[in-house]
């Protein structure tokens, strides 16, 4: 009897890479596509899509290699659950940028067997991403890899020091509210639409800080965010009782960005909800904000001795600081998802303010349905 395999995803802008992915997908069996409406795609990613949900569902239906498609009836990153009770697949077939825990224990619990796709394009054909070929916006996103809230004056007027930033290409489209300064790059978005303009850096920055921080702004978002996007490559921005950082330092050499790329690799966790509160239940001291700044100074060091040992140590110091204040980045879910791959890396954190977005771990092997980076030079 053949097998059923079930595909869900956005299929904006349908391009190579989602025909190989469906053809992948159909080798395994008889290939349904669920697929996300207007109004989920627009929860997720904070955007309108290119193409209707009804049209998109027109041109993936009419594919060879799919036997049914539909538009999925729910909402958020499960918006599928109907219709997968219905169908009873026996295969639930992923992209790596479209895994995440959740999914996996989905199919754990319903015996549905879970692949993730190892994304070959077809023949001589480039890679492609709906992301890569929405041309309307290059402006990247960042990573902190140590030293996170630092860049808030309430703990650097505590211990001055570091964080390490990295600018990241957009070839994903990272979700909403996950940590990647997408409420920062929104901001940069309505400044410059396409992309970072020419100009001092420095300047361009801090035009954009100061965007998304009007006077009588309540919650004054942090300057890394937005040094994280403007400036490429990797930087240290230390901040000493202040707003703005004291001190920047960056690398463009792409001996070291190559080494970092080598070695990141993200996990999916979900969005940050709406009701998701980093603040509460904090316990910011000296002894936190101290260890916080040591572990990003070693971080950084680490990285210039091009030392992946050391430097996934530091990454680790600096996210068990970031904790030891900030409790709420964390929750049981996050650290059983820690905890699965741990072992098998040098270092982990979650991306941004966390409560949800990405795993990063540090690692000089592949990590489980992880996708890998660019860091823009």
């Amino acid at each position: 009897m053949t097998k059923k395999v079930f595909v869900s995803g956005c299929y904006d802008m349908l391009h190579s890479g989602h025909v190989a992915f469906f053809e992948e997908a159909a080798s395994y069996g008889d290939l349904y596509v669920g697929i996300g409406s207007d109004k989920t795609i627009n929860e997720l990613k904070a955007r309108k899509t290119i193409n209707s949900d009804a049209e998109r569902l027109y041109m993936v239906k009419s594919l060879k290699t799919v036997k049914d498609a539909w538009i999925n009836s729910g909402g958020g990153l499960l918006d599928f659950l109907n219709e997968l009770n219905e169908l009873k697949p026996d295969i639930f077939f992923v992209n790596a940028d479209g895994h995440t825990a959740a999914k996996e224990a989905l199919c754990k619990e319903h015996q549905i067997e879970y692949i993730v796709s190892k994304r070959i394009p077809h023949g001589n054909l480039p890679t492609r991403s709906t992301t890569s070929l929405r041309k309307e916006c290059l402006i990247p996103y960042r990573i902190d890899l140590a030293g996170g809230w630092i860049d808030q004056p309430y703990v650097n007027k505590l211990a001055a020091g570091p964080v390490i930033t990295i600018c990241i290409e957009p070839d994903y489209e990272f979700n909403d509210r996950s940590g990647m300064s997408t409420s920062s790059r929104k901001k940069a978005i309505e400044l410059w639409q396409t992309d970072i303009p020419d100009g001092d850096r420095e300047k361009l920055a801090k035009t954009l800080f100061c965007f998304e921080n009007p006077p009588g702004t309540k919650y004054i978002s942090g300057s890394q965010d937005s040094l994280g996007i403007v400036m490429p490559g990797l930087n240290y921005l230390h901040y000493n009782n202040d707003y703005w950082p004291e001190k920047i330092e960056s690398c463009i050499d792409n001996e070291y960005l190559a080494w970092i790329e080598q070695h990141i690799w993200m996990v999916p966790l979900y969005p940050r909800a709406a009701s998701y509160d980093v603040l509460a239940n904090t316990s910011i001291d000296k002894i936190g904000a101290e260890l916080l700044s040591e572990a990003a100074n070693k971080c950084w060091n680490a990285i210039l001795s091009k030392d992946a040992v050391k430097t996934g140590k530091a990454i680790t110091e600096s996210f068990e600081a970031q904790i030891r204040m900030f409790p709420n980045m964390v929750n049981e879910d996050i650290m059983e998802q820690i905890n699965l791959n741990k072992n098998e890396a040098l270092g982990w954190k979650v991306s941004g303010a966390g409560g949800g977005g990405y795993l990063i771990f540090f690692s000089k092997t592949p990590v489980k349905n992880a996708i890998q980076i660019r860091i823009r030079r």
